[in-house]
């Protein structure tokens, strides 16, 4: 640990300055040898440091929302390359360089703060071994020595002899049980800020590199954490439980007011949007209606918290508008009271009976629409057709031959054959007439 810390010594003056200066604000207040003095100093740092990662916060943020906004397309590259491991991850790859994804952002925080936690670390050593370092020269490091934070020295170690702790002007019972406290402290929080993100703030239909990547931090940090705990001074490890805590509460803000589509906050924040607009009749707050705004536009590509969301608008007879606000609708609350709009009437089931009777009924109805324009152009009801032209003029002038005893030809066999057939039509059953204007 001191040779990793030894190469952050470039900023150890920075770190120890900053102390420095915290420490005189509050070595006014508590006195300048007292451990509250030297541990808010540190929180202090903190503080500022954490302040000033904030734009890296957002971003890790933004990139959250990216995964969670290509979350179908994973979904559909696994379902693709469902037996093929590699190429699905060659795929995913592809898939983070075209968007611009980077799923191990979430690590940036605890990137950027690490030269920080080890400068601070290699400053804490050098007041437990007496060397001055940055700005901590003979009296400060004499009044940082004689800091203690609950009867525990400010550079004492959990793995630390009696001898060593008994130099501090301390006990070794006490030293080991306020930094065992404090490393189960540190661990508890790490776990519990993975978990809270895991379990609330990610969308769970779909597995993904980056699901298995914060369930893989949300383990081993904290083991991490405790195995190398034991050799942390006291102020390292008041260090690094106010960051876990800070991390908590700013992640446990984020969630709670702009969580992760899909997820189980999604839903307990629409949940609680869709009481207010309830009880008040409208959307408050600009964040709010962006949010509306932001479902509104998304079309059939909601996922199940918001289409809960919008069906518990239309039973309260209410309406999203394109700009993120609502309206009051009498439509919707009837239709989502089970009113006449609410839905189609289905015919009642009919026996078959009752269907045969139906279609025997619309036939003779066809057939009386179909006579009746016929009635109207040919006043003869005879369904024969007249010789026309000069076959009837040969009809007139052709001689008798029954006069004569002559016997009508016998018709063909083909003409007998289609009279039997017609006559065996008309006895299947009524035949629809032809209409007058149809050839024969």
């Amino acid at each position: 640990m001191d040779t990793i810390a030894s190469l952050f010594s470039f900023i150890t003056w920075p770190v120890s300055w900053v102390i420095v200066q915290f420490h005189k604000v509050y070595g006014a207040i508590f006195g300048p040898d007292t451990g509250w003095a030297w541990g808010l100093s540190i929180v202090s740092l903190v503080v500022l440091i954490r302040i000033c990662l904030i734009p890296l916060f957002v971003k890790q943020i933004k990139s959250t929302r990216n995964m969670q906004a290509l979350q179908p397309k994973m979904k559909a590259i696994q379902e693709r390359f469902k037996s093929d491991k590699q190429r699905q991850s060659e795929e995913m790859m592809k898939l983070y360089k075209e968007t611009g994804t980077n799923p191990l952002s979430s690590c940036l925080p605890i990137l950027a703060q690490s030269p920080f936690f080890f400068a601070l670390y290699h400053v804490l050593s050098s007041i437990a071994s007496g060397k001055e370092i940055g700005v901590i020269d003979g009296p400060l490091l004499a009044s940082a020595r004689q800091a203690h934070i609950f009867g525990a020295p400010l550079a004492s170690k959990f793995t630390d002899t009696a001898a060593e702790v008994a130099a501090l002007d301390a006990s070794l019972t006490s030293v080991r049980i306020v930094t065992a406290i404090m490393i189960v402290m540190m661990s508890a929080s790490q776990f519990f800020t993975q978990r809270q993100l895991m379990m609330k703030n990610v969308d769970l239909s779909v597995k993904t590199p980056y699901m298995q990547q914060q369930k893989m931090l949300m383990y081993i940090f904290p083991v991490i954490f405790a195995v190398m705990g034991v050799n942390f001074p006291v102020g390292v490890l008041v260090y690094w439980l106010t960051t876990n805590v800070w991390t908590m509460g700013q992640q446990m803000y984020v969630i709670n007011q702009n969580p992760t589509p899909g997820s189980k906050a999604q839903d307990s924040y629409l949940q609680r949007l869709l009481k207010s607009v309830t009880q008040h009749g409208e959307v408050r707050g600009r964040r709010r209606k962006n949010i509306v705004k932001v479902i509104v536009a998304k079309g059939s590509d909601r996922n199940d918290n918001e289409r809960r969301f919008f069906a518990g608008l239309s039973k309260a007879g209410f309406a999203a508008q394109a700009d993120g606000t609502v309206i009051k609708s009498d439509t919707i609350v009837a239709e989502a009271e089970g009113g006449p709009a609410a839905k189609r009437q289905q015919p009642k089931r009919q026996t078959k009976a009752q269907r045969q009777s139906a279609a025997q009924h619309a036939m003779a109805k066809d057939t009386e629409e179909a006579s009746e324009p016929a009635a109207e152009e040919a006043p003869t009801t005879s369904l024969e057709k007249k010789p026309q032209g000069p076959a009837k003029a040969a009809a007139k002038d052709e001689p008798k031959d029954e006069a004569e005893g002559d016997k009508p030809a016998r018709p063909s066999r083909a003409n007998s054959g289609g009279s039997r057939q017609g006559k065996s039509g008309q006895r299947k059953g009524q035949q629809r007439p032809k209409h007058p204007s149809s050839k024969k």
